[in-house]
């Protein structure tokens, strides 16, 4: 796909990331990932981000990396744009590009830089160098450690004519509105902090027309019926979804660090399409707080009449 194909898909529709899939003994499922593509793929989605945030990309090997690209452009074969992630340091992160490259992938997401604190003009640095490393498009991930302003994403933006994009991952209103408003649209904006839908009204209000939804994996029906009614102007669909399914879904996500991923294979497993469980540093909902996450599931039928 061309870059103004890529863009219009990441401009307008839901967005995804799959979670990765493992099996009893902790390494990759590929057979079980593909099934999972399938199944992504055969719902009214624009964009396909595989390895990310959702997808532990954090816990992955360059192999299983290379696997899970390899898949999911054979699978997708170009019915929509698929995104995979790069980063941790910059010589991997260049490597990792090259393998999404030569797989076929459409665009890359470059995650922020690993554990170590850095100002500004580092993260910025960082980030060209990697970006103008790759032929492929790129999204910037505005997040964690790799956290910039207007006037660093305008510098990105223009000494890298293949950045694309820039998800948002503060929630900063204020500070991405700065970035809308000086930037303009040389870039498209996604919104992309943990459970986007808990500020997708936000979102909209300042032009950031899409988001990534985690809880498409084992809520695909709630989660479009969800951005259609946004995206509509349905406050009172929007309201009642909110009330009943994201707030506390989001109280129980607050639990515990990365629960935004666990809470997803958790969700998986309750319906019926398990991944396994995360690996560690990360780890699983306690027996009662996955059982609190079931009953917000059996909630969602209600909420899609």
């Amino acid at each position: 796909m061309n870059f103004q194909e890529i863009r219009n898909s990441l401009s307008d529709g839901l967005l995804s990331f799959p979670i990765t899939d493992m099996d009893a003994d902790g390494n990759f499922d590929k057979d079980s990932y593909n099934e999972r593509l399938k199944w992504f793929i055969s719902y009214e989605i624009s964009t396909v981000f595989v390895a990310g945030g959702t997808g532990e990309f954090f816990s992955l090997s360059q192999q299983e990396y290379r696997q899970i690209v390899q898949s999911a452009t054979q699978i997708v074969d170009g019915k929509m744009p698929v995104i995979s992630s790069v980063g941790r340091s910059i010589p991997a992160a260049i490597e990792l590009a090259r393998i999404a490259e030569e797989a076929g992938i459409d665009g890359l997401l470059l995650m922020p830089p690993y554990l170590t604190g850095c100002p500004p003009e580092g993260a910025v640095a960082y980030a060209k160098a990697i970006i103008n490393s790759t032929k492929l498009p790129v999204i910037y991930y505005n997040r964690s450690n790799g956290i910039l302003s207007a006037p660093h994403i305008q510098e990105l933006a223009d000494a890298c004519p293949n950045l694309i994009g820039l998800k948002d991952g503060t929630g900063n209103m204020q500070d991405l509105n700065d970035i809308i408003k000086t930037v303009g649209d040389r870039l498209v904006y996604i919104g992309g902090v943990p459970t986007a839908e808990i500020i997708s009204e936000a979102y909209l209000s300042i032009g950031v027309n899409t988001y990534s939804s985690a809880v498409f994996n084992f809520v695909p029906d709630l989660a479009i019926h969800y951005y259609k009614a946004l995206r509509a102007g349905n406050k009172a669909v929007v309201e009642q979804i909110l009330k009943e399914f994201f707030i506390p879904f989001v109280r129980l996500r607050s639990k515990k660090k990365g629960y935004a991923v666990s809470l997803i294979k958790a969700g998986a497993e309750w319906i019926g399409r398990g991944a396994g469980d995360v690996r560690p540093p990360l780890i699983m909902p306690t027996p009662a707080e996955s059982k609190h996450l079931k009953g917000l599931i059996d909630r969602v039928a209600g909420l899609l009449q």
